[in-house]
């Protein structure tokens, strides 16, 4: 996955540091150069001065040919502006800004852009949104038989129930994180667009729950 990140503060230069130890491809822009420094010397991204609301900048970071950008300056408004830019301009598939006042976080959402706050959660929450697209696993228990996997609810799946994916002694939905919050869900929870599923699965059972996400 090719990502951008915009901001090296401590999330932005954690998060860098945590998708090119996963084997992502990461551009990080700043408009201070010493900041890189941070990143220590085997980073193996781009390194791009300037600002990230810059469209000569975007250019030359290939906004265009990327799956995610994270914003994470230390301003909410630049983080909104860049967030807008990659989701409407560039139609940048996943957009995630960091956010320091919560009360903005109903907007950010109607926007369409996913945010993150408080620094060291932030980090492996904007992780976690940017890198599953399809079953991640996340936990096995008892050598490899249960095993607790995630992915973001399939559209094909929003608007039905958690009753409709769960099936007695094979597969069972933990809990869903939605809107930055994680809660444990009722059989009549209703999921909706983006939330992301946590579910305990048998081994055996794995085929079964790909089927019925509609994925390969």
């Amino acid at each position: 996955m090719k990502v951008i990140v915009v901001g090296l503060g401590r999330m932005g230069t954690g998060l860098s540091l945590n998708l090119v130890k996963k084997g992502h491809q990461v551009t990080v822009i700043d408009s201070n150069p010493e900041v890189f420094n941070g990143l220590g010397k085997d980073f193996k991204g781009t390194k791009i001065v300037g600002f990230g609301f810059d469209r000569d900048v975007l250019t030359k970071a290939q906004i265009d040919k990327v799956d995610a950008v994270v914003s994470c300056t230390t301003s909410d408004e630049i983080n909104a502006v860049i967030a807008r830019i990659a989701r409407n301009i560039y139609k940048v598939p996943r957009v995630v800004a960091r956010l320091y006042d919560s009360r903005s976080a109903d907007i950010y959402h109607r926007l369409g852009i996913q945010a993150v706050s408080t620094t060291t959660w932030g980090i492996e929450r904007a992780t976690e949104m940017l890198t599953y697209n399809q079953l991640d696993s996340v936990y096995e228990m008892g050598n490899g038989h249960v095993n607790l996997v995630r992915i973001e609810i399939p559209s094909l799946l929003v608007g039905h129930t958690v009753n409709e994916l769960t099936v007695i002694g094979e597969i069972q939905i933990v809990s869903i994180s939605r809107n930055n919050k994680t809660f444990i869900p009722t059989r009549g929870t209703v999921f909706e667009a983006e939330d992301v599923i946590y579910i305990s699965v048998i081994s055996s059972a794995i085929n079964k729950l790909k089927s019925m996400l509609g994925i390969g």
